[in-house]
């Protein structure tokens, strides 16, 4: 099988943006990461978990080249120092651990630095996704079965049948392959204004949005809430928004500014996303739990602060197709701004069923850490006394600290 991942860009903005602010805050931050499939009745063969283990070590041989550096050195956020860090930059084979062992026939872990781990994730699912299936299917058929779908999304959008607004791709970690999500960016990036009530104007893939003009999406991710918050052990985890949102402004200050609110729950995140968090960030990202709430809930919470709602951007990302954003779009136009991140439904949508597969960091400084989101069972934790623990400080918090504003 030739080479999947070919560039170092070929990975989400966001742990670019992470980073940044990792190399520059938490270099000394030691992670594991862990791969989950989540597909019951999926089996990776023997033959399977060898290619993966190739297509990484071919990623690992990879370099940032001075054309990439300098792209990247354009984006008006990232700082001098780190691009000279990613000149030196590559990824280390032997920071990953892979297995048989697991009902799927596929483990995968990753330990090391938090600013190298943090940087396999995107790749690794990548492969993991392309090997599959090219080797447990017809991939021909599977490529023309996802060329004949993606043309019909394209003309729903371009014929109006539904209204998205601004949306980007963000289907990286689980594309059908790299010519596919190549061909779904190509195609949707003709979807504008001008011809349409939607504005496809980006993608979350560095690689693809520096070939085709387009603007590279993503600022946080989960991990970034988690390990600021609950890798300092001193910390306490009911308010690990307050402290990654802290490190984040002394990063990024007004720049670069999309908070993802559901890591320990939402209702949690509001507590600390006060006036001056509210002013300082652009938007909010949705992630987990019922949409239409949740931009209600954020709607109101900007408007107890004094903010006008349309001003901020409510980015929605969670599992989405076409009919599910137009359905948002067309409820919450009007009073605020409203952005999608569309992935599986993009990249991967095929006649066969998308596999549904994770890697996420389950430790940090030699410490479980634990995602408690707003949809039941989208957590990795291996420690379920630590997920104990972390809902009794949020529920003692949530019930027992005096709000101050809204």
């Amino acid at each position: 099988m030739k080479q999947i991942i070919t560039s170092l860009l070929e990975t989400d903005l966001y742990k670019i943006s992470m980073g940044q602010a990792i190399y520059h805050q938490f270099s000394d931050y030691k992670t594991t990461w862990t791969f989950k499939c989540r597909n019951t009745d999926v089996k990776f063969t023997h033959e399977m978990v060898e290619e993966i283990k190739r297509q990484i070590s071919l990623y690992c041989n990879l370099h940032f080249s001075e054309d990439e550096l300098q792209y990247l050195n354009n984006i008006r956020w990232i700082k001098g120092s780190y691009v000279d860090f990613l000149r030196l930059w590559q990824p280390r084979y032997k920071d990953f651990h892979f297995s048989e062992d697991d009902p799927c026939g596929l483990s995968i872990e990753t330990t090391g630095t938090w600013l190298n781990t943090s940087m396999y994730e995107i790749p690794t699912l990548a492969i993991v996704n392309e090997v599959y299936f090219r080797m447990a299917h017809n991939y021909d058929e599977l490529y023309a079965s996802f060329k004949e779908k993606l043309k019909e999304k394209k003309e729903w959008l371009l014929s109006g049948k539904y209204e998205i607004g601004n949306c980007s791709e963000f289907g990286l970690r689980r594309r059908l392959s790299a010519e596919a999500q190549e061909e779904a960016v190509k195609e949707l990036a003709e979807v504008t204004w001008d011809k349409c009530g939607s504005n496809c104007v980006g993608t979350s893939n560095i690689y693809l949005a520096k070939k085709y003009h387009l603007i590279p999406v993503g600022t946080m991710a989960h991990e970034w809430i988690m390990c600021v918050g609950q890798g300092n052990h001193k910390h306490n985890p009911a308010y690990s928004n307050y402290y990654s949102l802290s490190a984040w402004v002394r990063e990024y200050g007004v720049q670069n500014g999309t908070a993802l609110t559901d890591t320990i729950t939402t209702d949690c995140f509001l507590r600390d996303f006060d006036l001056t968090y509210a002013t300082l960030f652009s938007g909010v990202r949705h992630d987990s739990g019922d949409p239409i709430a949740w931009g209600e809930a954020m709607i109101a919470h900007y408007a107890g602060l004094g903010i006008d709602a349309k001003t901020k951007t409510l980015l929605f990302s969670d599992s989405l197709n076409f009919e599910k954003a137009d359905q948002i779009y067309r409820h919450f136009k009007d009073r605020c701004k409203v952005a999608f991140g569309i992935g599986t439904y993009i990249s991967n949508d095929t006649n066969v069923k998308a596999l549904n597969i994770v890697m996420k960091v389950t430790r940090c400084n030699g410490q479980d850490v634990a995602k408690i989101s707003d949809t039941p069972g989208k957590g990795m934790c291996k420690n379920q006394d630590y997920v104990d623990y972390l809902e009794r400080s949020i529920r003692w918090r949530m019930e027992n600290e005096v709000m101050k504003y809204v």
